[in-house]
């Protein structure tokens, strides 16, 4: 009878540890899915608001607009924990006085976007996100300077476009 007693509890003890398994389980995934969801939402968002890092970004002056976004490299939403590096793309109205001054003082040349393979990098207009795309020229003329890319010392680099008649700037971080 006691066997039987003891049998039952251990059974009962069992299913309760294997429910709360499936409770947290089912509980991270649910957490994990609206994780991915705000995500998704936050990276597809146009942000307006002022680049806060002016070392990415050197000599551009009082700016009159920017349109920029934000995407993960990796998971933030992964239950790993470890910090997320971070892709910034953005689009910048410059005064035209900055827009000579920069396009001189780094001396930005015309980009060939049939020749990419002369950049050190893969990143061209071309790979603009398309939240960004409406805040672009119509038909730019877009210049790039090699030595203003090489300004930043950070490990992920920087990629600058420049249209110096239309006062944009088209940068990649």
């Amino acid at each position: 009878m006691k066997t039987g007693r003891r049998r039952r509890a251990a059974v009962l003890g069992a299913v309760v540890v294997l429910l709360a398994v499936v409770g947290c389980v089912t509980a991270v995934v649910v957490d994990t899915r609206g994780c991915q969801e705000r995500r998704q939402a936050d990276e597809a968002k146009v942000r307006v608001s002022r680049w806060e890092s002016p070392e990415d970004l050197p000599h551009i002056g009082a700016y009159s607009e920017i349109h920029w976004q934000a995407r993960a490299l990796g998971n933030p939403c992964s239950l790993v924990p470890g910090p997320t590096d971070w892709d910034y793309q953005g689009v910048i109205l410059l005064r035209p006085q900055d827009a000579r001054a920069l396009a001189e003082q780094f001396e930005f040349v015309p980009f060939a976007a049939d020749k990419p393979a002369e950049l050190l990098h893969s990143r061209t207009p071309a790979n603009v996100w398309p939240g960004l795309v409406p805040f672009l020229p119509t038909e730019p003329r877009w210049l790039h300077s090699q030595a203003y890319d090489e300004t930043l010392s950070s490990s992920g680099g920087r990629v600058v476009f420049l249209d110096v008649e239309r006062q944009t700037l088209l940068f990649m971080l």
